[in-house]
């Protein structure tokens, strides 16, 4: 279970869940975003990095709380 916050800024290093504009979504930790691309490391060290062209991200928003 999580809880995002769309209002909330987010920073490098932030939780970030991110749904690209295919419904693809993606949990992981922002890395470094520019003006072309963002930068995700995968919470989950089973799954493989990812680099997203910004243009290809519907929405993201901050991870503000997660249980496991």
């Amino acid at each position: 279970t999580i809880i995002v916050s769309p209002a909330a800024q987010i920073r490098r290093n932030d939780r970030v869940v991110a749904r690209t504009k295919s419904g693809e979504v993606l949990a992981k930790q922002l890395v470094r975003e520019t003006a072309t691309r963002i930068e995700l490391m995968s919470i989950n060290r089973a799954h493989a990095d990812r680099v997203i062209p910004r243009e290809d991200v519907s929405w993201m928003a901050r991870i503000i709380w997660a249980s496991q």
